[in-house]
């Protein structure tokens, strides 16, 4: 048994909108054994306050080892290369 790396996931669940990258960042992380901290962003200024401090324009955003990968599709490329 290894044990499970931890990520934290930062992303946007609305009242009216799911974010489907952000779903897909995290059945992604889930995928590759990693533990997720799911931090949820469930209102759009939480989204643009957590946008505006991380200097990022979208969500979602992933943070492995405290190191910020990116989005969905960054996060796909730094486990192929890991």
């Amino acid at each position: 048994m290894t044990d499970q790396r931890a990520a934290t996931l930062y992303r946007m669940v609305l009242p009216d909108h799911t974010c489907p990258f952000g779903v897909r960042a995290k059945a992604v992380l889930e995928d590759n054994d990693f533990a997720v901290d799911d931090r949820i962003l469930r209102t759009r200024e939480e989204v643009d306050s957590f946008k505006e401090e991380q200097g990022v324009e979208t969500t979602p955003q992933v943070f492995i080892d405290g190191e910020r990968i990116g989005g969905s599709e960054e996060l796909e490329s730094y486990l192929a290369g890991n």
